[in-house]
């Protein structure tokens, strides 16, 4: 079955509820259901089965669906809980803005910088005076009330700095003298540790002080005290104290809403606040630039935040933008035009109106003006300097015509030809491409060099052991960056590795793949692999996607497809087409439902009886993946419905029982799949992938839930042996090209899809790509000096 044209489904907001200020619900991910209502007539790939069952349905867990969600990026896993707090700078405040020659400044001072950097440098240099002039003739504070100018500036900076709401590098007014070049490691082979146990780490805990001072202000304020924590480790300990004097801070905590916060301000301050309270409209843009990196943007187009301050009853957007660039809140980017812009931020995009605007007289490419977050402006120049430096330094001589000719496929062989003379090099293809890289590292190794491959998660580190034959070449990303996985680090600090193959790429967002890449060592050589299909990473950024669109760097792409039924089902979803494809082995079964309720209910029957009885495959191999964790076929109704079935208990730990499935959160972005064991005084223990895992008490509830059921964003990169895709009415405008592929390519053996959209599926797959970005990285390699790239 050819897909059919139609309507595009609407978009929605992937908003939290906002009808009271509350801790995030969700561990790792919020991915709310869609409303839409059931186009006719059921639409589908492969065998149509009706399961002989005369059982009634399951009741819902839920009723209802949330708002609407958007493919890949607006899937927004962890958008709600374990997003990370606002970086808005509490201590900055309206100031002069003659800064002319910042930027001029800071180029002479580091000619050696690139345009980019440079613009960095002045912009810090430009913060830097702002918070002098500020210091001179602030409010006292609690400590240190007789300081001013630089001595304030650094009282501010060691509190902001032991209290963990900033790093210490944020405090410099132009960038660090630069490094010598990092010393090449040593080639002499060191034997790879073997990985060892890990414990998820403990929160750094807050004091007690802390908390009960930021518990007042809470009670004060009208909000809930289950607040006080998160607002710790978002604004550091002195969160007490700059939630009294600036309320609106309350926007850094995750979950929280802007009129909750603006409630929580008048609480506060009465009629000393008002709409366009300059701490307010601070906060808001601080406030909508994390939620657009919640989505993967790393910068947003500055019409788009006006926009949004509009729409929260700010008078004027351009002012209030202008403000929060020379308060320190979000920098300001030119894209497009001749010439970067050589005044402040504020002057870069004035008009005679004082609004924010390119040049009207400006010949040539129109100007787009961006503003971001300085932490995701800071990862993508260093990302980018890093992968011009490997690109530039590697030596390009080797000669590696053996090991291509003993490839054992033309694409592994073109693969390992293209490798030998480039120091990056992006490699694309499907689940059988995963062999190419195999092959790479298997090579490498045989010549002597230390090669290694990371992979996203557990599962893609398991199978790329099996492909090299060799357990000890093959790592995640997480454990190779914390040191716990791979080969260590060189007496220069540098990863000792002469090869790395980055599995998965497109689950890399720009702040790990910045500091990945600075921990490689000059000569060393970055393959990222991937799929360009899938879903994009979970943080902010298109790291791999705007490496391939630069072309700095060369390119291979796999000419091996994906075997069998579910291979070429998924082949046709990558270009934008859903057919029918011939399953003898039943390894494509579609189960049509009439409603949610029902969709549970064959849900539960296909996992615990249907696939084990006709594939032999148990249920603690088979996943579920569903649209949104909301909804009356959601992640949480489909766990409950499961663990009654499957895992049946009182939930005594915490809501869990030993058996249970579940996925630990340990960061934002990363869900890793696991197995209860036990609970102590220690916390929850569990068995995530035969690595022991210990989760403290105090983290269970906001980074555990069950899994027997995930969204396609945290099953990304992970594979099982059966999948069961659920795809509920309602969830019909939550469904994109990248999230079907994505979630149908899950299943290795079978693949049931319990089918409630009718046409909105094949719509999907024909006529909703993956939704673009807004990053900055792609310019920014475009621009950096790589002699050797890709034409």
């Amino acid at each position: 079955m050819t897909a059919l044209p139609g309507e595009t489904p609407g978009t929605g907001g992937t908003d939290t509820p906002q009808d009271a200020v509350s801790p995030p619900d969700e561990a790792g991910a919020q991915e709310p259901a869609a409303d839409a209502d059931p186009a006719s007539d059921g639409a589908g790939a492969g065998e149509v089965v009706d399961p002989a069952s005369t059982e009634a349905a399951e009741p819902d867990a839920g009723a209802g669906a949330a708002a609407a969600n958007t493919d890949g990026v607006t899937e927004a896993e962890g958008a709600s809980a374990d997003a990370e707090g606002a970086s808005a700078d509490a201590e900055g405040a309206s100031a002069d803005t003659d800064t002319e020659g910042a930027g001029t400044d800071a180029a002479s001072a580091a000619p050696e910088l690139s345009e980019a950097q440079a613009e960095l440098a002045a912009q810090r240099e430009l913060r830097e005076r702002i918070e002098q002039r500020k210091a001179a003739k602030a409010a006292p504070i609690a400590a240190g009330a007789g300081l001013s100018g630089t001595a304030a500036d650094l009282l501010a900076a060691v509190r902001a700095v032991e209290s963990g709401e900033k790093t210490g590098s944020a405090f410099f007014a132009s960038p660090a003298p630069a490094q010598a070049p990092r010393r090449t490691a040593p080639a002499a082979a060191q034997p790879p540790r073997t990985p060892a146990p890990q414990a998820a780490p403990a929160p750094q805990s807050a004091s007690p002080e802390a908390l009960d001072t930021v518990r007042s202000v809470l009670v004060e304020g009208g909000a809930p005290e289950a607040l006080a924590r998160p607002a710790v480790g978002a604004l550091g300990e002195q969160a007490g104290e700059l939630l009294r004097t600036d309320p609106w801070q309350l926007l850094a905590v995750p979950g929280v809403r802007p009129e909750q916060a603006d409630g929580f301000a008048r609480a506060l301050l009465g009629a000393d606040c008002g709409p366009d309270d300059g701490r307010r409209t601070a906060a808001l843009v601080g406030w909508v630039l994390e939620r657009a990196a919640l989505q993967g943007h790393t910068a947003l187009d500055a019409g788009d935040v006006r926009a949004a301050l509009a729409e929260r009853a700010v008078s004027d957007p351009d002012a209030a933008v202008l403000d929060a660039v020379e308060e320190g809140v979000a920098l300001l980017f030119q894209e497009g035009g001749d010439e970067e812009p050589e005044e402040t931020e504020a002057d870069a995009a004035e008009t005679d109106g004082g609004g924010l605007a390119p040049d009207a007289d400006a010949p040539g490419e129109p100007v787009r003006i961006l503003l971001g977050l300085d932490r995701y402006a800071l990862a993508e120049e260093s990302l980018a300097d890093g992968l011009a430096r490997l690109v530039n330094t590697c030596e390009k001589a080797a000669d590696w015509a053996e090991a291509a000719a003993a490839a054992p496929s033309p694409s592994a062989a073109e693969l390992i030809r293209t490798t030998a003379a480039a120091g990056l090099v992006a490699h694309s293809g499907g689940e059988a491409a995963r062999a190419e890289p195999a092959a790479l590292i298997a090579a490498a190794r045989g010549l002597g060099l230390r090669a290694f491959g990371a992979a996203h998660s557990e599962d893609g580190r398991r199978r790329l052991s099996a492909a090299t034959g060799d357990p000890d070449t093959a790592v995640t990303l997480a454990g190779l960056l914390s040191g716990a996985q791979g080969p260590g680090r060189d007496e220069d600090g540098a990863l000792a590795l002469d090869l790395l193959v980055v599995l998965d790429a497109p689950q890399l967002d720009v702040e790990s793949a910045a500091v990945l890449v600075e921990a490689l060592a000059d000569g060393a050589r970055l393959v990222l692999s991937g799929d360009p299909g899938v879903l994009g990473s979970a943080g902010a950024g298109r790291v791999f996607a705007d490496v391939l669109a630069a072309r700095t760097c060369p390119q291979v792409v796999s000419r091996t497809p994906d075997p069998g039924p579910i291979g070429e089902l998924v082949s046709g979803i990558g270009i934008g087409e859903l057919n029918q494809v011939d399953a003898p082995g039943k390894e494509v079964v579609i189960v049509p439902v009439r409603d949610a309720g029902e969709a549970v209910h064959r849900t539960v029957q296909l996992v615990a009886d249907s696939v084990p009885r006709a594939f032999s495959i148990p249920a603690a191999e088979t996943q579920v993946i569903t649209v949104g964790h909301g909804g009356a076929a959601g992640t949480r109704a489909l766990n409950e419905a499961l663990k009654q079935r499957l895992n049946p208990g009182p939930g005594r730990f915490g809501g869990f029982d030993p058996g249970d499935r579940v996925v630990h959160v340990p960061a934002p972005g990363r869900a890793v799949p696991g197995v209860v064991r036990s609970a102590d005084a220690e916390g929850l223990h569990l068995d995530c992938g035969g690595v022991p895992v210990v989760v403290p008490q105090e983290r269970v509830e906001s980074s555990v839930r069950h899994g027997w059921a995930l969204s396609a964003h945290q099953a990304a990169g992970m594979r099982w042996p059966a999948a069961v895709v659920v795809l509920p009415g309602d969830a019909a405008q939550g469904l994109s090209r990248p999230w079907v592929y994505t979630a149908f390519g899950r299943g290795e053996r079978h693949l049931s899809v319990v089918h409630g959209v009718d046409q909105a599926l094949p719509h999907a797959v024909a006529q909703v790509p993956a939704q673009e970005r807004t990053t900055r990285l792609r310019p920014l390699l475009e621009a950096l000096p790589t002699p050797d790239a890709a034409s």
